[in-house]
């Protein structure tokens, strides 16, 4: 679960002094600026960016920081992950995630696991078809996609999920991914990774709840995006990003794992570099527009970022992090507190955003060693004190 620390009223840092639509695009690179001028305090990064240098949080390989469009801060961290994953399984298979030449990075390529912050650019593949016209919107029936199916549906209340509950996780499918380790094959996950057709897998779970009315974290729903993708546009959502989202933003150098029938892994699957990342951030902080062509819907960031689920964990008595369509929603603007938005990934993958700052933050590592660091509070309690 996420871990949050929040900013009081009194600690809401200012707007930044340059707006993200006054600066160039980074289609082709980053614009860099000094932390200063765009309202952050440069010594309190770089003292967080030695710690991470020091592995004082974890095995941290990048640490961006990028206000109102710029790059303000850039750290990268040999770690040596051939040495860290010696004394574990070494069977060299893409889920293996002990063997170097697939985590976190591609086959010594610069490219980065991004796990399950993978989600989040799926979520924004299906805001593509809406806006390309391929899809009509989140109201369609989520599993009349797999028509040429056949599942069990003996109540038929499987015939009443919607798109929308399957980008918000509540579909209803029973669905255990939380408390067993990834790496054990009880995890319903790591048996969805291990079976021939993933598809499959996910539309012959029972469903334990009615859907629309209970959250749970299931990385099948985000699987069954794919198969969506694939018979709405006719591509495979690798083929379908590359074209119509990767293209535009610049980016070109990826990796994709792909299942045992070909599908685009859409639940943890993608391969970026840190820089490129960030720029699905970017094109959510401006409304879903990438240097004056518009990529998705009007209105669907908000809708996206929309905290549909309030709190993922109702029924103890602390606040929690709550989940919109594939994305974390930590903080939402409730009594006066910034808002932010994040794509987390197993391992140390975060994609964090508050849209009032114009803020940018990414990390990227591979904690699956030993007790994962909390990564996430460091944004809370380390770089939203460092803006004035």
């Amino acid at each position: 679960m996420l871990a949050t620390a929040c900013a009081t009223p009194e600690d809401v840092p200012s707007e930044p002094e340059a707006a993200t639509a006054a600066t160039a695009w980074p289609t082709k690179g980053w614009p860099v600026a000094e932390p200063t001028d765009q309202g952050l305090d440069g010594v309190a990064l770089e003292q967080l960016s030695s710690e991470l240098a020091a592995g004082d949080h974890g095995n941290v390989d990048a640490f961006l920081v990028i206000r109102g469009g710029q790059l303000v801060h850039e750290g990268r961290y040999e770690v040596d992950y051939v040495e860290a994953s010696r004394d574990f399984d070494q069977t060299p298979h893409q889920y293996n995630y002990y063997h170097p030449d697939w985590h976190p990075f591609y086959q010594g390529r610069d490219v980065h696991t991004m796990q399950s912050v993978t989600k989040s650019w799926t979520s924004a593949l299906i805001g593509v078809a809406i806006e390309r016209g391929e899809i009509e919107g989140v109201d369609v029936p989520g599993l009349s996609f797999f028509s040429d199916r056949t599942f069990d549906d003996p109540d038929g209340r499987k015939a009443t999920m919607s798109l929308q509950d399957l980008l918000t996780m509540r579909a209803g499918f029973a669905w255990d991914e939380s408390t067993v380790p990834y790496t054990d094959p009880r995890n319903d996950c790591a048996a969805l990774e291990a079976s021939e057709d993933w598809i499959q897998f996910v539309l012959d779970k029972p469903l334990s709840h009615d859907p629309g009315t209970h959250w749970v974290y299931n990385s099948g729903v985000s699987t069954l995006l794919s198969g969506i993708l694939r018979q709405a546009t006719g591509l495979h959502a690798h083929d379908y990003a590359a074209q119509y989202l990767f293209a535009p933003l610049g980016i070109d150098d990826f990796h994709w794992k792909t299942t045992p029938l070909g599908l685009a892994d859409t639940e943890g699957g993608l391969y970026l570099k840190a820089e490129d990342l960030a720029k699905l951030g970017l094109l959510y902080l401006n409304d879903g527009v990438w240097d004056g062509q518009r990529l998705l819907p009007e209105g669907w960031v908000a809708e996206s970022i929309k905290p549909w689920v309030e709190d993922i964990l109702p029924d103890n008595e602390r606040r929690d992090t709550g989940y919109s369509y594939q994305w974390w929603i930590p903080r939402d603007g409730r009594e006066g507190e910034v808002s932010v938005f994040a794509g987390r990934g197993y391992g140390g993958q975060f994609l964090i955003v508050a849209p009032e700052l114009d803020l940018i933050v990414v990390f990227t590592g591979w904690n699956i060693f030993d007790e994962p660091p909390k990564t996430f509070e460091l944004f809370f309690e380390r770089i939203l004190p460092a803006i004035s």
